[in-house]
């Protein structure tokens, strides 16, 4: 069965860095589309980034680009994201997310069809 598991969440004074990881099994990993998603307290799911499969390439949400990197070691089958200079806001937890495409395009939430369960990453002095 398809499982998504997150790791690398905690607490990170502000400017700080963090990398989250995303252990996939149960499905060709290499063949799809990746993304990352969170949600803070309170407010809804929020779109974060995704990466094809392929070629790799990315998008990112305008409130993180340029602090955050996306990545893929589709030998590890494993997902990553590298956030730097981290702010108050980006506190939420952060899930990762498989589409059923090999491409995916377009800023915003897309369609998935598997989750992890999340990892909170907590900004704070």
């Amino acid at each position: 069965q398809v499982q998504l598991v997150e790791s690398g969440g905690g607490l990170v004074q502000p400017g700080g860095s963090l990398r989250l990881s995303c252990a996939a099994s149960g499905f060709t990993f290499s063949s799809y589309a990746m993304s990352w998603v969170r949600q803070a307290p309170g407010k809804g799911l929020e779109w974060v980034s995704d990466i094809n499969s392929g070629d790799g390439s990315t998008d990112y949400a305008d409130s993180v680009k340029g602090r955050f990197t996306i990545s893929r070691d589709d030998a590890k089958n494993t997902l990553y994201l590298q956030m730097n200079s981290l702010k108050p806001e980006d506190t939420a937890v952060y899930s990762c997310a498989k589409t059923p495409y090999s491409i995916v395009g377009g800023k915003g939430l897309g369609e998935y069809d598997y989750w992890g369960q999340g990892t909170q990453v907590t900004v704070s002095s």
